[in-house]
This record gives C-alpha cells, structure tokens and sequence, in this order.
C-alpha cells in the first residue's frame, strides 16, 4: 500500500530543490551540493518526469538545459553548475558518467513528454558525448575506462572498466538510437551489451574474454552476481547495488543470471532487514584495500566501514533496487524496499539525508539531499505501474 504522505513529503522536497536553473542537489549549502549536478539531476529529473507533476516537468527542463549548455567543447559534461553560472568539471578527475546520464534524461524527457523537438536542439551535444566516451574506450573495444573518483562513487576504490558506467551507456545509446533514429548508436548499444555480457558474469568457459588476464582472475572472482568491474590487476570483489539493479532495468544477461543476482539482494535483505549497502561487503579497517580510501576524498574523510560509499545504505540506489524488484515481478520486495526508504527519510524528523551507516543506520552525510527524495519517488512510480524507457 502506497504511503500518501510520504510520497507528497517526496515530492515536496523535489519543488523546494527546484530552481529556475534545475535541480538542485541539496536544500542546504553544504560544500558544493546546491548547486545543479549532471548525475543528481538527472536522477530526480526521471523521478519528476514519473511523477506526472507539472511544475517538476518544467524543472526537468531547466536542469536538462543548463548542463547541455554547460558542455565542455570536448564533450564531457559538467559535474555540477552553480546558480551563479560556474562550472566544474570534476575534482581530481572528470564524471565519466555524465555523458551517459545526461544524454538518458534528455532522451526519457522527449520519450515521455513526447516532444523529441526538445532533444533535438541539444542534438550536437549528444554527438559529442558519445564521441567522447568513444575516445575513452582507448583501445576500440567497446568498454569504457573510468578513473578512479570517476563516477557518483569518487571517494571509493574503483577504477577501470566498472559494470555501472558501460550499462549507463548501453542505456544512453540505445534511447538516443530511438529518439533521434540513429541505427550506429543502437548498433553500438547491442556490441557493448555482448561485450558486457560475456565479461561481467563468472562463468566456465565463456569467452571470448575481453582480455587474457581474467582468464586467471576470474578463478578467484564472485559468483552470482553481475561483477562490479575489472581493470589490469583485479577483478573487484564487492556486490555492486547499482550495477545489479540496473542490469535487471534492462535486461542483461540471460533470466536465470538476473534471478540468481535477485535472490543474492534478497539474501542480504533478510540478513539485514533494512536498505542494502551500495558495495557489500564493507572494506574493515585492517583490509588492505582501506589504503586506497583513506587519502581519496575532498573535504573529509567519510569512508570509514559501514560508511558512505564503503557499505553506506542509499535511499536514491534503494530506489533503482525497488524499481528492479518490480521488473523482476516480486512486489511484496519491492514494495519492503520503498518502506525501508520511507524510514530512512524520516530520520531526524525527516531530514531526507545522503545515506545511513550500515549497521547503526543512524543518518548520516548531507541533510535534505535531493536524490534521497528522487530515489522514494521513483520507487513508488514503478510500484504504481510506470515505466522509464529502456
């Protein structure tokens, strides 16, 4: 049953981060969250367009035309734009998702709004993203390498070809083959799927490998869950959330994968009774892995076990997690997942925050954080019979 109330508190804290620039990342100043991100945009700009609310249509708007008109002229997109009209493009590093989520929400609006004359206008810019994650693939062999602070993780470990941001793309290119009627980019889109689909899931004897050293790492990686990525010296051991429920979004993989991955999330579920981590399990603090997290971060540390991107329970991803349980026909999960958000956003007299420490679940990270709104409606969206394109 839908908890009316907690919806409209959603999608109250959706207006009040609407500005006539876009969304904007938090309610409060706090370092640089007020101001209209590319990748938090685009998540509660999908959430809007759901909604059906008019004003928050409008906003979509906005936010789609400040960071296509924000575009460096090497096409990758902004990180975040401020009201006053500055632009980042990344701290250390660029967003090497933003070209995917920026070119996903364009094209869910003209889908959804049926008005693929809106695309159309920013028509060179998507040309340009995909011409620039064509030279970040730096080899022609259809994956996408991501730095390390690379995508909405950028505190965390991760670097190389990490599954997230290749289903991002596959998504962006297959929507932008529809909506601009462009065979190369679905063509695209079905040649990193083959590529992703043989090299993301643990199996015997799948091949051809995208490389020869998974060969031998593939023997001491996970099974039963989509991977979390690989680069030249590893294969990460970490459950993924993201990639996994996104993966279900849009059908990766053969059934059987999806629903071994499923029941994997479930697992965990009923371990834990409450949101389930972005990556699982938490790197502790005598891993060696806890080296890589200890010096990568802005302001302050936040990656201490249980903690923010190291285990940390994120309303908006749990929101893409009750999204796949509804695709993969388990209501009764996804309906406990929307409940578990619900209880999160409550929190100090709902304060809507980033996300909760993983085992106290005590709210912790930026107040009033937008997605953490955006990810419930989306939830409940999808539990009320509506779809994003895919």
């Amino acid at each position: 049953m839908i908890n009316v109330a907690e919806y409209q508190r959603s999608i109250g804290i959706l207006k009040k981060a609407s500005t006539p620039h876009g969304f904007v990342a938090s309610l409060q100043e706090h370092d640089n969250y007020r101001r209209i991100w590319t990748r938090d945009g685009s998540m509660n700009s999908m959430a809007a367009l759901l909604s059906g609310e008019a004003d928050l249509i409008e906003t979509v708007k906005a936010t789609l035309h400040t960071i296509f008109t924000h575009q460096h002229p090497s096409g990758f997109m902004p990180s975040n734009v401020s009201i006053g009209g500055g632009v980042s493009y990344g701290g250390t590093v660029g967003r090497a998702d933003n070209p995917s989520w920026a070119v996903i929400t364009l094209c869910q609006y003209a889908l959804l709004q049926n008005d693929v004359a809106f695309a159309k206008q920013f028509l060179p810019q998507v040309e340009r993203c995909f011409s620039v994650m064509d030279a970040w693939e730096y080899n022609g062999k259809h994956l996408l390498y991501v730095p390390q602070s690379g995508d909405w993780a950028d505190e965390y470990i991760q670097h190389g070809y990490i599954l997230f941001n290749q289903l991002l793309r596959i998504w962006a290119l297959q929507l932008a083959g529809r909506v601009f009627e462009n065979e190369s980019w679905a063509a695209k889109a079905a040649q990193i799927r083959e590529v992703v689909e043989i090299n993301y899931w643990n199996r015997l004897g799948a091949g051809p490998l995208y490389a020869g050293n998974l060969k031998h790492q593939m023997e001491q990686a996970p099974q039963g869950f989509w991977l979390m990525g690989f680069n030249p010296a590893r294969i990460y051991p970490q459950f993924d959330l993201q990639a996994n429920a996104l993966a279900m979004l849009l059908g990766l993989g053969a059934a059987d994968e999806n629903k071994e991955a499923f029941q994997f999330m479930q697992g965990i579920y009923l371990r834990k009774k409450a949101l389930l981590p972005s990556f699982y399990p938490s790197i502790e603090q005598d891993d060696p892995d806890m080296r890589e997290l200890e010096n990568n971060y802005a302001y302050t540390f936040r990656n201490r076990p249980h903690e923010f991107h190291n285990g940390g329970l994120w309303p908006v991803w749990n929101g893409l997690l009750a999204a796949a349980a509804v695709i993969m026909e388990d209501l009764e999960f996804a309906a406990a997942i929307t409940n578990e958000i619900e209880n999160a956003n409550q929190k100090n007299q709902h304060q809507y925050n980033e996300c909760l420490q993983g085992e106290t679940l005590e709210p912790i990270g930026v107040p009033f954080c937008t997605w953490s709104a955006g990810g419930h409606v989306l939830a409940i969206a999808y539990l009320e019979g509506k779809r994003l394109f895919t």
